[in-house]
Order: structure tokens, then C-alpha cells, then sequence
């Protein structure tokens, strides 16, 4: 026995502070710490879509207008005696009428059209009237005679481009406050183009010219097209595809199944690495070193452009492929492997057909990001050239000079006329459509030949 006195059980047992069903004041505090982080993600994912948001709007609103273009639709009287004097309407002497024959008869043509339409200028002379119409004019009247001579001699109705004003005044871009120092068109010139809007000769539509013509010089902006610039980005991305494609996938094989881990893969891995990292520009002076000075490939050929951008896509070609390829189960290789099969039959049996999802959609990705480079075309002179014909072939397509479509962007963008600002704009909007549609060609492609396991 023991005069020791036991403890009571309700001093033994601590008291409870609280239940599991109802939070307490440190669970309550870090539920609002972890709801305040949520509200930190949804802002900033709303800050980045405002952003987004104000980033297309300004696209499409300045590049919307270069889709439309003014027109002037004026009867034209061929005269006979000055575009065939023998009226043989032999071609050879038909082409000896430059352009210069074809002027006076197109302003002489449009001052009649505003005469008898009861228009009220006062401009009287045939001179006057070229501030109304694009310089090239005479070009495209001149070629629809040699295209059929028998149009000499009667009056046709032309639909001729308007002056790159009379565009920019009906699309809102011009002002008669801003031309008050403008030398090529006056108030009595948009008088006219108020008066031609009124009767129907002068209205705007859709220009397909800009998506499948050709770039035009300065005093012609109004002619400009981004087609011919479209062709010669895609006879790159065509060079690029041939050979990035082939050799990034070799030799991401080759590192991920075949080579021996030591310190020489580990140091091509690490360059690898770094190479992607690597400015575009170097890739385009390493280009103009190689391809134009020492092998004396033609310059600003999409041939160039493209072996310069494949330099600049294989790195990313590698990455995502080897990362493909990773991401195939081990268990597969050892199944392949542990019913006879060599180690090449595993990969090219097992391995690849199940990472080709992810390479092509790499593939896709990198093409994509070669397509809006443009610094290495700098180098390689495909913005020192103005793009004004279609190849004559496939040939030509990769060894005649061209020019690609973030080229043709960006001269347009240094020039002086504000209708090639717009037309930057509108080039940008076809670039992103071209973007977007390898972009969703990718997750097509990784849907459908998925494969889970």
C-alpha cells in the first residue's frame, strides 16, 4: 500500500479544443491563403487574355482594310491611231507602245467619264486626273491590249486601281486636314472621289490582289500583294521539312537508343541545349558565311532561306523528339526485346510508331517557328528584294530570288506610304492564319494517332 493518491482520470485526458468537423483558426487561415492564391492565378490569367485581346483587336483593325481596296471603273477609248498607226496588229509592233502611249489615253478617258457624269471640278486637264488612279494603269490597260489586239479601236470600261490616297480617303486613313501639305492630291481630287462614290463609279471591294499578287514598288503601294511572298515561304518550310525532319529524328535515335552514356553524348546533349538558345541572327550570319560566300548558293533563294532555318529548327526538332521517345514506357522495349526482337526492330517496330505523335506535333511546332523568323533572312538578302513575279517552276521556286512572308512584313513596314503600313498589317493576319492552321494541324495529328497505355 502506498499513500501516494492516484490520479483522477479527467486530469489525464486533455480537454478538446475544438472538433474535425468545424475548422479552426490556423485551417481558416491557410483556406484564405490558398483562395487568395487562386484570385493571384485567375488575374493573372486575365490580365494575360486582356492583353491577348488588345494584341488581335489592334491587328485586325489596322490589317482589315488592306483586304479591301478602291477601284474606278472609266470607259477608255482605244485609239487606233495611236496604239497600231500600220493597223496590221502585228504583236512585235504593238509592244513598241510602252506604257507612255497608254497614259495620255487613260486620263484623257477618266476626264470624259467625270465630264459626262456631270461631275463639278474644276480641274479641265488630263493631267489632273492621275492623282485619281494607281501608276499602274497603263501597264494593265496595255496588257489587256496585247492580250487581244482586236481591242484597239473601240472603248472599253476598265476597272482601274485607285491612287493610294483615294484608297486611305474612302477607307477613313486619309483627311482632307492631312493632305493639306500633300503634293500628290488635293481637295479638288477628293471632291471628284465624293462625287464618283455618289454615282457607283468608285467603290471599294474585296482585293483578293493583295493575297495572290506580287509586291510593287513605292509610287505603286496600292498594287501590292503578299501572294509571290507566300510562294517562296513555302518552298522554304518545304526545304526545311525535308531536312529537318529526317536528320532531327535520326539523330535524336541515335542518342536516346543507341549511343553510349559517357562524357562525348553528354557534351553534344549540352549543345544541343545550347543551340537552342541561340539568336535566330547568328544562325542567318552563319548562313550568309556558308551557303552564299563559300558553297555560292544564289542569294535571297528560298533554297538559302531554308538550310538557314533548318540550322535554326533542328535543335528543337531533337529536343522534342528525344522527349517522345522518353516518354514510351520501358516495358515496351523489354517485351520487344524479350520475344527476339534486335534492338532496331524494337525501335522502329515499337518505340517510333508510338512517339510519333509527339514528333510530328514538334515538327509541326518548330516549322511553325521557323515560318515567322526573320532576322536570318535579313542576312541573306530576302528583304533587299522585291518579290514581283511567280516562279517559272519548281526549280526556280528554290534557286530564284523570292522573298517569304515575315520578309516582305517588315519591308513593308520601313516604307514611306501609310497604305504599306496597312499592308504590314494585313500580311501579319495572313501570317497568323498560316500560323494558326500548323498549330491546329498539330493537335489534329496528336489526337488522332495517340495512344494510351
Amino acid at each position: 500500500m502506498t499513500d501516494a493518491t492516484s490520479p483522477t482520470p479527467s486530469a489525464s485526458v486533455p480537454k478538446k479544443k475544438g472538433s474535425l468537423l468545424v475548422a479552426d483558426e490556423r485551417t481558416k487561415k491557410r483556406n484564405t491563403a490558398e483562395k487568395r492564391f487562386q484570385a493571384y492565378g485567375i488575374i493573372a490569367i486575365g490580365i494575360g487574355l486582356l492583353f491577348l485581346i488588345v494584341l488581335l483587336g489592334s491587328i485586325i483593325r489596322n490589317g482589315i482594310p488592306a483586304f479591301t481596296q478602291a477601284y474606278i471603273t472609266v470607259p477608255i477609248e482605244l485609239v487606233e491611231e495611236k496604239l497600231d498607226p500600220n493597223g496590221n496588229r502585228d504583236p512585235a509592233d504593238l509592244r513598241k507602245v510602252s506604257t507612255f502611249g497608254y497614259a495620255p489615253l487613260i486620263q484623257e478617258g477618266v476626264l470624259r467619264a467625270v465630264q459626262d457624269a456631270g461631275i463639278e471640278t474644276e480641274l479641265s486637264s488630263p493631267g489632273d486626273m492621275k492623282a485619281l488612279y494607281s501608276a499602274s494603269a497603263p501597264a494593265i490597260v496595255r496588257s489587256m491590249v496585247l492580250d487581244n489586239p482586236e481591242l484597239i479601236g473601240t472603248t472599253i470600261e476598265v476597272r482601274l486601281l485607285g491612287a493610294s490616297r483615294v484608297d486611305g480617303y474612302l477607307k477613313g486613313r486619309v483627311t482632307r486636314e492631312s493632305i493639306a501639305r500633300d503634293k500628290k492630291i488635293d481637295a479638288a481630287h477628293l471632291d471628284i472621289v465624293d462625287q464618283m462614290v455618289e454615282l457607283g463609279m468608285a467603290k471599294r471591294v474585296f482585293n483578293w490582289a493583295f493575297i495572290t499578287g506580287a509586291d510593287a514598288s513605292e509610287s505603286r503601294p496600292e498594287q501590292a500583294g503578299i501572294g509571290v511572298a507566300m510562294v517562296g515561304s513555302f518552298f522554304m518550310m518545304l526545304v526545311v521539312l525535308a531536312l529537318a525532319l529526317p536528320i532531327g529524328v535520326a539523330a535524336s535515335i541515335y542518342l536516346e537508343e543507341f549511343a553510349p552514356q559517357n562524357w562525348l553524348t553528354d557534351l553534344i546533349e549540352v549543345n544541343i541545349s545550347n543551340l537552342a538558345a541561340v539568336p535566330s541572327i547568328v544562325f542567318g550570319i552563319l548562313g550568309l558565311a556558308v551557303f552564299i560566300q563559300f558553297a555560292g548558293l544564289p542569294q535571297s533563294a528560298p533554297l538559302v532561306g531554308g538550310l538557314v532555318l533548318t540550322l535554326m529548327t533542328l535543335p528543337t526538332v531533337i529536343i522534342s523528339t528525344r522527349a517522345s521517345l522518353k516518354a514510351v514506357p520501358p516495358s515496351i522495349r523489354e517485351a520487344a526485346l524479350g520475344v527476339g526482337a534486335s534492338k532496331m526492330q524494337t525501335v522502329f517496330h515499337h518505340v517510333l510508331p508510338l512517339a510519333a505523335p509527339g514528333i510530328l506535333t514538334g515538327t509541326i511546332i518548330g516549322l511553325a517557328q521557323a515560318l515567322g523568323e526573320t532576322a536570318p533572312l535579313l542576312l541573306i538578302g530576302m528583304v533587299g528584294f522585291i518579290a514581283t513575279n511567280y516562279p517559272d517552276g519548281i526549280a526556280a521556286g528554290f534557286l530564284s530570288p523570292n522573298s517569304a512572308m515575315p520578309a516582305q512584313i517588315y519591308e513593308w513596314s520601313k516604307r514611306a506610304d501609310p497604305a504599306y503600313y496597312e499592308r504590314a498589317w494585313g500580311g501579319i493576319i495572313v501570317l497568323l492564319l498560316f500560323l494558326m492552321t500548323m498549330n491546329i494541324i498539330a493537335i489534329i495529328l496528336r489526337r488522332r494517332f495517340e495512344r494510351r497505355w
